[in-house]
């Protein structure tokens, strides 16, 4: 069973110089994990209720400071962040390696690897499902579309890591733990079951 912790960090406002705090409509939500094998995948629901730009950034792979103020070790495994439209099934986007220049995301100080995820890219208002999976477990056209590495329990092993599960693709035991953000939308939750081929 994947254990989850969610925290959600509130946008404050003062409004009219009184020094009144209020909840703005977008918020920051911070989840973070294990899971019990490679072919594990977990799903996270959110709602966007005007359309904006929303961020899905881990941290579980070179660590850092999630957006609720935990810190994150390094050492969790190469993680896959894939974003559907939760209506139609389509994927939206999906992304495994931050290639942006410069890198938004961390460099791991063991392998000197930045194989933390960051997804950055307007939605309309709605209703949006993330999917957490471990490389190379890349998610299909549509929610509905199985994992290509489901019923594998331990299919990074095949990267050559001594512990024979959570691998990179630079063949260094990592742990299986996970850690990403939800950034500036309206609610966030996980969904009750992790899959995986049990």
């Amino acid at each position: 069973m994947a254990v989850i912790k969610v925290s959600q960090a509130l946008t404050t406002l003062a409004i009219g110089g009184l020094g009144f705090a209020s909840a703005a409509n977008a918020a920051d939500f911070s989840f973070r994990g294990n899971f019990p094998a490679d072919d594990t995948v977990q799903f996270f629901n959110f709602t966007v209720n005007t359309g904006s730009d929303i961020t899905l950034s881990s941290l579980s792979y070179a660590g850092g400071t999630q957006a609720d103020g935990t810190v994150i070790p390094a050492g969790g495994f190469d993680p896959i962040l894939s974003l559907f439209d939760a209506s139609t099934g389509a994927r939206i986007g999906q992304n495994d390696d931050d290639q942006s220049v410069p890198r938004r995301v961390g460099t791991d100080p063991v392998t000197g690897q930045t194989y933390d995820t960051f997804l950055q890219t307007f939605v309309n208002p709605g209703q949006y499902t993330v999917a957490v999976s471990q490389f190379d477990n890349f998610a299909g056209e549509n929610l509905s579309d199985p994992f290509p590495n489901a019923g594998q329990r331990n299919f990074t092993a095949t990267f050559g890591c001594s512990a024979g599960q959570f691998c990179d693709a630079t063949g260094d035991s990592r742990t299986n733990s996970w850690a990403f953000d939800i950034l500036n939308v309206d609610l966030a939750a996980p969904q009750p079951v992790a899959l995986n081929s049990l």
